[in-house]
């Protein structure tokens, strides 16, 4: 942990011309903890209201365009883009010198997509706290896959009273705070490298089995929860350095994907431990379903004629029909295809690929899962080796057997 003493530098994002205020009051309150701000205006159109550190002028430049350039038709449309690209730029060469410990925006609808596109594109681990108007309702394309902690301003941020000068000192206290902490970088504590793996809820207890057996060996792990954001984060901390290694236990997420569930993530799915080179065990767990958001215990009538159990009262989760998930099969083979040349297994659960499908549970269906586990062995390119136990998901022996086959990739 750093000394609380230490020197703090926090960039502070946002449009000068209209934000002035609020700026200049989050300055005093991280001055006042001993800290030091550093001001960067992504506006254009207006005259500031205080002397940036990073004008406008030098955001432009690093975006690609001069200043006049953008003020000659000055539409959100055409500078966002430039705006964003320039003080991502900026703040990515003074992360990488040391000189920012932490990066506050804050702003109304516009602020907040400029100021988050900025945050999201920053490294991991970094503090990043987005003062904004429309952090009460669904802020997940604000947030993506980033640790962005998001600060409702309740009030309009159109200069300074006595509640927005609370909102604003509890975050300039928060991003000091997260600052002092940079001294704890995310690295394994000790000299095996990191493994990420995915989890279902229907997965949880051979997930929990899993990682009891990786920490035996020495290894530390990142579980997500393979709900679309999960799986895409794990590959992004993968290109990030922070992940050497994947145990791929949930592909809920490529189901999803293709009939709308609530758990999609995106095409990249699945592409990047492989594009990576990193040693990756995959299993379909939780792949036989989807998640879709309904009324409270109401069946959409598209899946009236299907397996069907509530996940929760708002949460039903529909078996996939033999050609839909013969679909997501071709979909898990043309993506390794595309990316992996080896160093991968594929773990097949042949009992059942969730505590919903296997024996007892509401969604078994023997016949689909055959049907299934042929269309994934024709799928697969011939660099992914193929082992299949005659065992459930959770089974502690199957799990047991993902696990040694990921440690001996690792090792070998």
């Amino acid at each position: 942990m750093s000394n609380p003493m230490k020197s703090t530098t926090i960039a502070i994002l946002a449009t000068l011309d209209t934000k002035a205020e609020e700026a200049a009051w989050v300055q005093e309150c991280i001055e006042a903890l001993g800290g030091k701000v550093l001001h960067i205006d992504i506006g254009v159109v207006g005259v500031p209201g205080l002397a940036p550190d990073l004008g406008r002028g030098a955001v432009a430049m690093a975006g690609g365009k001069s200043l006049p350039e953008l003020l000659a038709n000055p539409t959100r449309q055409a500078a966002s883009p430039i705006m964003v690209a320039g003080a991502t730029k900026l703040l990515l060469d003074l992360i990488a010198n040391g000189e920012i410990h932490g990066v506050l925006g804050m702003g109304g609808t516009q602020g907040t997509s400029n100021c988050c596109a900025i945050l999201q594109a920053l490294p991991y681990g970094l503090p990043k706290v987005m003062v904004s108007t429309v952090a009460s309702g669904d802020t997940s394309a604000f947030v993506g896959i980033k640790d962005i902690a998001m600060f409702p301003a309740v009030g309009d941020l159109l200069g300074l009273n006595p509640f927005t000068r609370r909102i604003l000192a509890n975050a300039a206290g928060a991003i000091w705070g997260m600052a002092q902490t940079r001294d704890a970088p995310i690295e394994a504590a000790g000299d095996k490298l990191v493994i990420g793996m995915t989890n279902l809820g229907v997965l949880t207890e051979g997930a929990m089995h899993a990682v009891k057996r990786f920490h035996e060996k020495g290894y530390e792990v990142i579980v997500f929860h393979a709900v679309g954001a999960g799986g895409t984060a794990m590959e992004q901390l993968a290109k990030e350095g922070i992940i050497g290694a994947v145990f791929d236990y949930a592909l809920g997420e490529v189901s999803d994907e293709l009939f709308d569930g609530l758990r999609a993530a995106t095409p990249e799915r699945l592409t990047v431990a492989g594009s990576l080179g990193l040693p990756q065990v995959l299993c379909p767990g939780g792949s036989e379903h989807i998640g879709l958001l309904v009324e409270p215990n109401q069946v959409p009538a598209m899946w009236k004629d299907h397996q069907i159990v509530f996940h929760n009262p708002i949460i039903a989760a529909p078996r996939l029909d033999q050609a839909r998930w013969c679909e997501v099969a071709r979909v898990i083979g043309d993506r390794l295809s595309a990316s992996t040349t080896g160093n991968a297994v594929m773990m097949l659960p042949l009992k059942g690929t969730s505590r919903y499908s296997i024996e007892g549970g509401p969604l078994h269906e023997p016949k689909g899962d055959a049907a299934f586990f042929e269309a994934l062995k024709g799928a697969l390119p011939a660099c992914v080796e193929v082992v299949e136990l005659d065992l459930e998901v959770e089974d502690t022996r199957f799990v047991d057997a993902c696990v040694d086959r990921l440690i001996s990739l690792i090792e070998k």
